[in-house]
């Protein structure tokens, strides 16, 4: 029998508590929690979910050591050595809050704007990752604008298919054409990749287009390895190449498109001889790929994040969003697109985090990309005078190591961070409190790549004296004075409240519902865009924006080359003529699980791939440790000299920990910040590196 922790309550001495999963991956797992007096001995995924499957991935299997873990923080600390050098003293939470909301107070007396909330994805539930924005309308504190990871994918499907909506991923299992683009689903999407696998075993092929031969693409029946950042340029070959042999579904195109005329026009322009030059590709190979799609019914594609993380980034999703619709695949319920579910789910955002309690008596508070925090932490004006980080590991995760590094350094910067444990950035904390973990705490998440609503129930009390994130911010609230009653909502009136639970596709489902099964999935057509219906203001595939138009913008999607490519910048590529990727590491999720031993150990240590001709050409040999540079910093990586990654293309393994690599740097030492072109998300694989020996 399943049986939910609750703080206070005599239990079974052996009992499974229901949970999910709370990282950054689209697969967000239903959990089972086996707890021994007390002590969780193992976490397994739910047999019953049915997107779950029973299975989970090498890394939450283990969550239970992570939560164990002899490094864990389970104490509040001030700092007592200089910033960055990891030095603290215990301090009591008594005098931790205090001094916390001492100091918020202060500096919000003279400008709220100078406080500046970092966060992003350490959990995704909307109570510990979503309510603590509350306390920061109440205080009038700057905006975050949260970019880092999916920003220009989600604005491109926001102007085509109207929001972050596409096929129900257990319909893959019926596909007979699957396209695997920009994605390691192996590593990332280990349920999604299961079905796949399925598919294949019926007879469907699966295509990776990937600038290297990751571990999925090594699995399909076909791999096409573009350059970076050409993803819209082979779009468009392949949309030339489906109106040359007449396979685009006309009827569909004119019931339920707008623009396709003038799209149609411009990508006449795509030759295949063109194509293939600015891809890197053979044109039979990118001829082949249109016959497959344009033939097979039904097809499908698997788009990641990957391929948006460059200059173009948002151009492009908004095209490969758009090839469904010219071919009709939506009609089908294995055919069509998915890139994020997130958009089928009504939830009340405003509920969650309540902009109405932003002071009514000072200015609309400013917005700070996160992308960019190393330029606004040195030159935002005015200045940031206060940073609190929750969720979220800057130091690792954001580009352009130096400047955030120096941005964080500075000795008049307030700085308060909670967490797990003492990463790259709590070592610049004033201020580290002691963060739960998702088996400590009550939660409530949705899916970007499911359509179920998961439940996590707290399986055990908090270790050590760490408290939740919505505990800390409740108790901060009434530090600082305030009486709002939503900022002391408890955890089940905030999960409440993030959801509109009258809308149909819940089926009248309720929180109760979640509590007692774990899990529910939205009522959704299998085939929801088989006759248009999409959720932009036209109802149709939004070729043409008029909302971008108005914006000032090619309302059209067009092909933008990388900032850092020959292309755009000559004189930069002759000094660094290799593109660097730098696609997470297999046993990490972005900088979380680096510091669990037994996965850091499986990982070794920070690797690099670099083709054959590219390690001669540097008199470099397998196994050498090198040196990965450009003007803006470097970094040391393990060699391994590869044929799976393009000439011209090293593939460098993130994110590790600065401080525990080789060398004290991880990749985003060499990525800068410059920005896509829809969505303001950081662009880390439009990168020009050279590669030395250390």
């Amino acid at each position: 029998m399943i049986n939910s922790a609750v703080s206070g309550v005599d239990l079974p001495l052996r009992r499974k508590v229901l949970g999910a999963c709370p990282h950054d991956c689209p697969d967000t797992c239903a959990l089972v929690s086996t707890v021994v007096e007390g002590r969780v001995v193992r976490v397994a995924g739910n047999h019953e979910h049915p997107a779950t499957d029973g299975v989970l991935c090498t890394k939450v299997a283990r969550y239970a050591e992570r939560t164990y873990a002899a490094s864990r923080l389970l104490h509040p600390m001030r700092r007592v050595g200089p910033k960055g050098s990891g030095r603290f003293e215990p301090v009591t939470w008594d005098r931790a809050l205090g001094e916390v909301a001492e100091r918020l107070k202060s500096i919000a007396a003279r400008n709220p704007q100078a406080i500046l909330p970092y966060n992003y994805a350490g959990t995704m539930g909307f109570v510990q990752g979503e309510f603590p924005q509350r306390f920061f309308h109440r205080l009038g504190a700057s905006l975050l604008d949260k970019t880092i990871c999916a920003s220009a994918g989600a604005t491109a499907l926001l102007y085509t298919l109207g929001g972050s909506v596409g096929m129900d991923v257990e319909r893959f299992v019926d596909a007979k054409l699957i396209v695997i683009w920009g994605s390691n689903a192996v590593a990332s999407n280990l349920h999604f990749w299961a079905l796949a696998q399925e598919a294949k075993r019926r007879g469907a092929r699966l295509i990776a287009i990937d600038p290297y031969r990751s571990d999925t693409a090594q699995r399909c029946h076909e791999h096409l390895a573009l350059k970076p950042g050409t993803d819209a340029a082979l779009a468009f070959g392949l949309i030339r190449e489906l109106e040359c042999k007449g396979w685009i579904d006309h009827d569909y195109v004119e019931r339920y498109t707008l623009g396709a005329a003038e799209l149609l026009e411009r990508a006449r322009d795509y030759t295949l001889a063109r194509t293939a030059e600015i891809c890197g590709l053979e044109p039979d190979r990118i001829a082949a790929l249109a016959r497959d799609y344009g033939t097979t019914a039904p097809a499908a594609i698997r788009l990641n994040y990957g391929m948006q993380r460059v200059r173009g980034g948002g151009n492009a999703a908004r095209l490969i969003a758009g090839l469904p619709a010219l071919i009709g695949a939506w009609r089908h319920p294995a055919g069509g697109l998915l890139l994020s579910s997130s958009g089928h789910f009504p939830l009340r955002p405003q509920a969650l985090s309540r902009p109405d309690l932003l002071p009514r008596d000072q200015p609309a508070p400013r917005t700070i990309n996160m992308s960019t925090i190393g330029q606004a932490l040195l030159h935002a004006n005015p200045p940031i005078e206060a940073v609190v980080v929750y969720n979220a590991n800057p130091l690792a995760v954001a580009p352009h190591t130096a400047e955030v590094r120096e941005g964080f350094a500075r000795e008049d910067l307030f700085t308060v961070v909670i967490e797990q444990f003492q990463t790259d950035t709590a070592d610049y904390a004033d201020l580290l409190l002691p963060a739960t973990t998702q088996l400590e705490h009550f939660d409530l998440h949705k899916s970007y790549g499911h359509r179920y609503l998961v439940i996590n129930e707290p399986a055990i009390e908090p270790c050590g004296e760490s408290r939740s994130n919505a505990r800390i911010f409740r108790e901060l609230a009434a530090r600082m004075g305030w009486s709002d009653d939503p900022l002391f909502h408890d955890d089940l009136e905030v999960a409440e409240s993030a959801v509109d639970w009258s809308d149909p596709r819940l089926g009248g489902a309720r929180l109760a519902t979640l509590r007692a099964q774990g899990w529910v999935k939205l009522a959704v057509p299998d085939a929801p865009f088989a006759q248009g219906n999409f959720p932009t203001p036209s109802g149709k595939v939004e070729f043409h924006s008029a909302r971008l138009e108005a914006l000032g913008l090619d309302p059209l999607p067009n092909h933008l080359p990388p900032y850092e490519s020959a292309e755009h910048d000559p004189a930069l590529a002759a000094r660094y003529p290799l593109s660097m990727i730098s696609p997470p590491a297999r046993h990490f999720l972005n900088s979380s699980f680096v510091n669990v031993e037994s996965l850091r150990a499986a990982e070794g240590e920070q690797r690099c791939l670099l083709h054959p001709h590219d390690a001669a050409a540097r008199a470099l040999v397998e196994g050498d440790l090198v040196r990965i540079h450009n003007d803006r910093g470097s970094l040391q990586a393990r060699l391994v000299v590869s044929d799976r990654t393009r000439i011209g293309l090293v593939v460098a393994f993130g994110i590790w920990w600065h401080k525990l690599t080789r060398g004290g740097n991880n990749v985003n030492a060499v990525t800068h910040q410059r920005l896509t072109d829809l969505g303001r998300a950081a662009a880390f694989y439009d990168c020009l590196v050279e590669v030395s020996k250390a």
